[in-house]
């Protein structure tokens, strides 16, 4: 069983709250009866949203993926190699939101709802990327401040990033770098307009969006607040 708002939000209705609305408007019906708010059903229970069958809407699915190397950032891979598909057991006909390099890891989003995927990746709504990183050498401040101001990659200057550097030691530095663009491999170009090589790149946000302990190579569903969230950036 599954509260019903739930159940509505992950098929794509509305947001949760929106679906609260629309149930306390009378306008959500379970086998035939004006749905209570708070109350749950199952997928047997037939559903409509102001006379249409939720069966009539295509499911929604958002998930959140923390992807291992070794895997294309992609749904069918002309050389054979795998994909991120691979470690997807849902038969729904699933995108990947964006790319990582196949020997990059981390949070990586996929769904079927192509006006969220066009959302987070549009140049012009800016949602902002973190990765950690590792890198040969140390990073000095100058550096530093270099790379946040931009930088000429592939002939174009990047738009301003944010760069905190974790931890230093004699042969390798560990960083945090955001930035808001799409470019390919763009973080491994980035350091290398200043002499550092990428040893080790991992995207542990999307936005406000987070990774947290999700073990690699397993995904879970986003929930409501998080789907709203991303709706909304």
């Amino acid at each position: 069983m599954i509260r019903l708002n739930k159940f509505l939000a992950e098929c794509g209705v509305a947001g949760r709250r929106e679906c609260d609305k629309l149930i306390a408007d009378g306008c959500v019906t379970v086998n035939g009866k004006v749905a209570q708010l708070g109350c749950c059903v199952s997928e047997t229970d037939k559903i409509a949203v102001n006379g249409r069958r939720i069966s009539d809407v295509q499911r929604k699915y958002y998930l959140m993926l923390h992807k291992p190397k070794g895997y294309v950032t992609t749904v069918k891979d002309d050389l054979g190699r795998k994909t991120v598909m691979d470690l997807i057991d849902i038969k729904a006909r699933l995108y990947p939101v964006g790319r990582l390099d196949y020997d990059t890891e981390g949070l990586l989003i996929l769904t079927n709802d192509g006006q969220l995927a066009n959302r987070l990746t549009h140049p012009r709504n800016e949602v902002d990327k973190t990765y950690i990183c590792r890198l040969s050498g140390i990073l000095t401040e100058s550096e530093r401040l270099q790379l946040e101001r931009g930088v000429i990659i592939d002939g174009v200057k990047t738009a301003h990033a944010r760069v905190k550097i974790l931890k230093r030691d004699q042969h390798h530095t560990r960083c945090e770098i955001t930035i808001h663009e799409g470019r390919n491999r763009q973080v491994k170009k980035m350091f290398q307009t200043v002499g550092k090589e990428v040893e080790f790149l991992k995207r542990v946000a999307v936005g406000n969006l987070r990774l947290g302990g999700l073990p690699r190579g397993e995904y879970r569903f986003l929930n409501a607040e998080e789907i709203d969230y991303l709706k909304n950036l």
